[in-house]
């Protein structure tokens, strides 16, 4: 029966749950045993409370036995990044700079919005994933907790920020996680995974506290299919007033959108955004196949590039000033325990002034109104979501690559977070080496709706899958 369980979706766990197949605890009991199975390898977790996840499973096969399920999760192992708060569980946030003890946002006596609206909804929460320190990178390694790895090669890195998210679900340690992506956090390591990932409309899912790095930073969800994703979503998505910049409540329910299909739909397909991104070519054809596959389900396919150059020093001087605030507070002895390569961005962060900060927004404002005029033409955007596979676990870069930081491998992601467009990673395929590729979808922004459809469609007409990684 674990077996059997781990491999089931979150919307699978509660059909069975309906039936009396199975309960809350035969899942959590299942989900904690392949975590003590894989996470030695992997790295995945930086606190797993099994006493505490088995006690609120009985809670919910209580209620499931008395024909009263209290929400849309009940009972069902979700793991929280930890970046966001947890009642009663540290947020280390990767840093040993952060005390066990407590923190300034309320010494660990509250929940972050969506972690919150998962527990009023009856979600079992397993445990805390890790990384990078402060969320800073898009690979997870940590001083703190050390490197998470690939599920499908443990000598690679599962991508970042949210990897250690990425790495649980893609082992079946829980079907769903709460990850945040400030320049591709979620997508990346779902991409690098071979598992689903969706950074929504910036706002849509409430943040407390908010962000060091601003409206760059938003909260969604990583699962193995879009299905299960906007089941998460029409949970986290729930208003949360201590979220000022957050969009009000949606319209409908994201489950509800999921289903139309592609056809007639128009899609831009962008394979190097102009040129500018060397790809892969393992990356390309898988991506470029699946491509061909949305023109035979009915969509309009285009192969055109969007109107703009790489952002990258906008999105530099925005997370770099970003990175500098989160560690204004601490005194020189606590910056020598931070990790190298953030104290070296801290650093040139702090030297930005305000008139190089507002440039930035300038050209981030100029950025999503050329995004905005595409999307009166196209419906869709889509593009890899990385321009390579995972590289060695323990680096910000691959090695000879003659890159610096981790955006110079990223450049389909962090234009998003800059437009605050939602945007989602699908795992369409392996390459040739047997590591997952992902494609990323676009759309406007508020237009979650037609990513999750769309991406519903491509897991309907078998174009995405979740492959069984290697660890055991």
């Amino acid at each position: 029966m674990t077996g059997e369980l781990i491999g089931l979706t979150a919307q699978d766990l509660i059909e069975g749950y309906r039936k009396g197949e199975f309960s809350p605890v035969d899942a959590t009991r299942a989900v904690l045993a392949r975590i003590e199975e894989t996470d030695p390898a992997l790295n995945a977790f930086v606190r797993v409370d099994a006493e505490g996840a088995l006690a609120q499973a009985e809670e919910s096969a209580r209620r499931w036995r008395a024909g009263e399920p209290t929400g849309l999760v009940d009972g069902v192992p979700v793991s929280v990044k930890d970046i966001l708060l947890q009642k009663g569980a540290p947020t280390l946030r990767g840093s040993r700079t952060v005390s066990a003890e407590g923190n300034a946002e309320g010494n660990w006596d509250e929940d972050s919005p969506s972690v919150a609206r998962l527990r009023e909804q009856g979600a079992v929460l397993v445990g805390k994933t890790t990384t990078p320190e402060f969320g800073w990178k898009g690979v997870t390694d940590s001083p703190l907790s050390g490197a998470t790895r690939n599920p499908y090669d443990t000598s690679r890195t599962a991508g970042g920020s949210s990897g250690g998210s990425a790495a649980a679900v893609a082992v079946g340690a829980g079907p769903l996680s709460l990850g945040t992506d400030g320049g591709g956090s979620v997508r990346i390591p779902a991409s690098f995974c071979g598992i689903f990932g969706l950074k929504p409309t910036y706002g849509r899912v409430p943040l407390y506290p908010a962000s060091a790095f601003g409206t760059l930073s938003h909260v969604g969800p990583l699962a193995r299919t879009a299905a299960d994703a906007a089941l998460m979503m029409d949970v986290i998505s729930g208003p949360d007033p201590r979220d000022w910049s957050a969009s009000g409540p949606p319209s409908g329910g994201f489950r509800d959108a999921l289903h139309g299909g592609v056809r007639g739909l128009r899609v831009a397909y962008s394979p190097t955004l102009g040129g500018q991104v060397a790809v892969r070519p393992g990356v390309a054809s898988v991506v470029r196949a699946a491509v061909t596959r949305l023109a035979e389900l009915g969509a309009y396919v285009e192969e055109v590039d969007p109107d703009f150059t790489d952002p990258v020093e906008a999105f530099h001087t925005l997370w770099f000033s970003g990175a500098a605030r989160v560690v204004q507070h601490l005194p020189a002895s606590k910056r020598q325990l931070l990790d190298p390569g953030l104290r070296e961005i801290c650093t040139r962060g702090a030297r930005y002034s305000a008139l190089d900060y507002l440039a930035a927004v300038d050209a981030r404002m100029e950025l999503g109104r050329r995004m905005g005029a595409f999307h009166s033409t196209y419906d869709l955007l889509v593009t890899p979501t990385v321009p390579i596979t995972a590289f060695e676990a323990g680096v910000e870069v691959p090695r000879r690559s003659g890159l610096r930081r981790w955006t110079g491998w990223t450049p389909f992601t962090y234009p998003f977070n800059l437009t605050q467009q939602p945007a989602a990673s699908v795992p369409v395929g392996l390459d040739g080496d047997g590591l997952p590729v992902g494609l990323q979808l676009v759309a406007a922004r508020h237009r979650d709706d037609l990513v999750l459809r769309s991406a519903h469609a491509l897991y309907e007409a078998g174009v995405a899958s979740h492959a069984s990684p290697n660890t055991a």
